[in-house]
């Protein structure tokens, strides 16, 4: 089977368990996400153990009857296979295997042994599996699902078992992230939206997250090395970083504060292959309590940080708190203002910014994406950042995106590269011309071809300038222009000069002089006519 058969199959079973789901009145219901990516999760992790187990005993891979098969060895034997499998398997019982499970859809409270098995798989996976909370609570992998159907409970948890008994995942463990990312995507798409209120988190798109990794990692020999976002939302920006290291090559770091990210984010690190990492997933507030410090109690510092922050969000409850002394190296440039209308407008994105560059190892890369505005701001918050950067010599570039990248918003976006190594010349591109124009739905989105992609990710690593594409400058030349990031500010105006003889010259003035000598006395008669037209004014009361 091709790897697009088996997309399609799978597409075809996520269509499957949310027809489930509409038939017993969850569709569009704020839950419905939760069981679909709990059920899919289950059935992935089964699938999983199983492959590995069938990795270590020949005898169970040739079996025909892989149950009957299993039922042969004591609880002793499997203890030890089990202990032989990767830890970046879940450990499932034996009577909380699928096949188990399927073989008692037909018995009394059927919702309650569904419930029961994938809670309990939670539960032997907690160490591991469990999102961590600021406060140190762990969000274990599955709850109690059937609490969210009103009536016929076990019909629905039935429905869902046979929708999975018939699909199997054993073929394409070997695949890699580019399957999954698809899979991944699919598999959130209805739930990936700003339903969720005003900490949605809003799906990066692909050529900007492909542009990203590929300008921040450009070595091959990168290995052992730290990844981080601060607003990691369900993680699009840290698996195409950990896909461009190697998974085995690196740890991913992050914190958000919804719990439906971290939720979505811990399902993309296990179809990846970075179980690992699952322990330092944080749910909470990055900027009033960032998670990740040191034993020193000082920030903890990465060696990439990638990051798509919210740009703007009503932070007024808690920008109080955050001037403070322990802040005051943190937040260097400052800390917006409250206005006194529209809250929801602060610029959160600054306190984003200012938080990653703290974060930053001595020789670490980050690449954020920022309102284009920002590259340019003659004042203020924005200016004192640019300011810094210059001037710690900690900027590697800044590539312009085109406008309607992302279809959610209209605000043009930008993606500012930090590299504290990078001593010599800055490059900056202007993509804004690049894109074809596609409606999605409602919305006009520009979509980059894999060539523009390419060629943008090829001038900024060459440090190339291109016309009309590219400007290679010096931290000098930004200080001269008042720290503007702008790659238009930067391009050369070209003059044309082309040879005519003295005869098409005298024409070309002739010309000049006749449209203005008409353009004059056009003036003149409008002067005239508006003089009189203000002499038939009168006072009246």
């Amino acid at each position: 089977m091709t790897t697009n058969q088996f997309e399609t199959q799978t597409k075809a079973l996520i269509d499957d368990l949310k027809s489930v789901c509409a038939n017993y009145g969850l569709g569009n219901d704020g839950n419905e996400f939760k069981i679909i990516t709990q059920v899919f999760l289950y059935k992935f992790l089964n699938d999983k153990y199983v492959y590995e187990l069938k990795q270590l005993e020949p005898d169970l891979a040739k079996a025909k009857d892989f149950n009957k098969a299993l039922e042969k060895y004591s609880n002793d034997d499997l203890e030890m296979l089990t202990m032989q499998i990767s830890e970046n398997t879940a450990r499932i019982a034996p009577k909380n295997l699928l096949s188990r499970l399927f073989k008692q859809q037909n018995k009394d409270n059927f919702a309650d042994i569904f419930d029961e098995t994938l809670v309990s798989v939670a539960k032997d996976n907690i160490d591991i599996f469990s999102v961590l909370t600021q406060g140190g609570e762990k969000v274990v992998l599955f709850e109690n699902l059937s609490k969210y159907v009103t009536d016929k409970k076990d019909d629905f948890c039935k429905a869902l078992v046979n929708k999975l008994v018939g699909f199997s995942f054993e073929h394409i463990f070997t695949q890699k992230f580019d399957f999954f990312a698809t899979i991944f995507e699919y598999l959130i798409k209805d739930y990936n939206t700003n339903s969720g209120g005003k900490y949605a988190e809003y799906f990066t798109p692909h050529a900007v997250a492909k542009i990203m990794a590929a300008c921040l990692v450009t070595r091959d020999d990168v290995n052992n090395v730290t990844c981080y976002d601060p607003s990691a939302g369900s993680g699009t920006l840290l698996m195409n970083i950990a896909h461009a290291i190697g998974e085995d090559k690196c740890t991913i770091y992050s914190q958000d504060i919804s719990q439906k990210s971290s939720a979505l984010l811990r399902l993309n690190l296990i179809l990846n292959n970075l179980v690992h990492s699952i322990q330092n997933i944080i749910q909470g507030n990055t900027i009033l309590s960032p998670y990740h410090k040191q034993d020193n109690g000082q920030l903890e510092q990465f060696d990439y940080i990638v990051s798509n922050p919210p740009f703007k969000l009503d932070f007024s409850d808690y920008s109080a708190d955050l001037d403070s002394k322990a802040n005051k190296e943190r937040f260097f440039a400052g800390i917006p203002n409250i206005p006194k209308s529209k809250k929801d407008s602060m610029a959160i994105y600054l306190l984003f910014i200012q938080h990653i560059m703290h974060s930053l190892t001595e020789t670490g890369k980050a690449a954020i994406v920022v309102p284009t505005g920002f590259i340019t701001a003659q004042s203020g918050i924005d200016k004192k950042i640019r300011q810094k950067l210059v001037e710690s010599k900690m900027l590697a570039g800044v590539v312009s995106m085109p406008s309607n990248i992302f279809a959610t918003t209209g605000t043009n976006v930008s993606i500012l590269f930090l590299d504290k190594t990078n001593t010599k010349d800055v490059v900056l591109v202007d993509a804004s011309n690049l894109g074809t124009k596609v409606k999605e739905g409602k919305n006009q989105k520009t979509v980059l071809s894999e060539a523009e992609e390419q060629q943008i990710i090829d001038v900024f690593n060459a440090k190339e300038a291109k016309d009309d594409l590219s400007v290679v400058v010096s931290y000098d030349d930004i200080k001269a222009k008042n720290y503007s990031l702008s790659a238009g500010q930067y391009f050369e105006v070209k003059i044309e000069y082309i040879d005519i003889t003295a005869e098409e010259f005298t024409t070309k003035m002739k010309g000049f002089e006749s449209n203005l000598e008409s353009l004059f006395s056009e003036s003149k008669s409008l002067e005239k006519e508006i003089q009189n037209n203000l002499k038939t004014f009168r006072y009246e009361k």
